[in-house]
């Protein structure tokens, strides 16, 4: 007379199961995989590391250009005020005088160095149609006429971008029916 030991180490009449392997439900053992898969799979493996790190270099390539790019961007948005006072001083102050000439020597040189840096103004958008995506609408006023209603009237102040990204949205009237 038999004894009953664990089920997982014996099955019916006492046949023991060979050691880390199970049976399914046919009742045969799983086969090893052959030298052909697991040489496939291990260069499966290599090419998905590989190209999980080319992801992770070209990411790493974009942040650091995106990080260049912008790395001036509080600097110039400061810069962008004392700009506006400078177009300010010299609407005020006459073409001839002595003022104008220093005045927008000053100014000039300031542009210049802005842009270098990478700052650009957007286009004048007087007469334009509002466009929300690259304008901010102070107010609205009756439009003068009848095909000025929905453009804008009057730019208060200028737009300005970094390449593409807009640091400053223009800030515009904008006609109403």
């Amino acid at each position: 007379m038999s004894t009953k030991k664990n089920t997982s180490e014996t099955i019916e009449n006492d046949i023991p199961l060979p050691e880390n392997e199970a049976l399914d439900l046919e009742g045969s053992t799983p086969t090893e995989p052959t030298v052909e898969e697991q040489l496939q799979a291990q260069k499966d493996q290599n090419l998905r590391l590989y190209a999980e790190f080319e992801n992770f270099r070209k990411r790493n390539a974009r942040e650091r250009l995106e990080l260049i790019s912008s790395a001036n961007e509080n600097t110039l948005k400061a810069l962008i005020p004392v700009l506006d006072d400078f177009e300010r001083a010299l609407k005020n102050v006459s073409s001839d005088s002595e003022a104008y000439t220093g005045v927008h020597l000053i100014y000039a040189k300031l542009a210049d160095s802005l842009k270098l840096q990478g700052l650009k103004a957007m286009e004048s958008s007087q007469g334009l149609p509002f466009d929300a995506e690259t304008m901010e609408a102070i107010t609205t006023i009756p439009a003068p006429t009848p095909d000025l209603a929905g453009r804008v009237i009057d730019e208060i102040e200028k737009g300005y971008r970094i390449g593409e990204k807009i640091i400053r949205y223009a800030k515009v009237v904008v006609g109403q029916v």
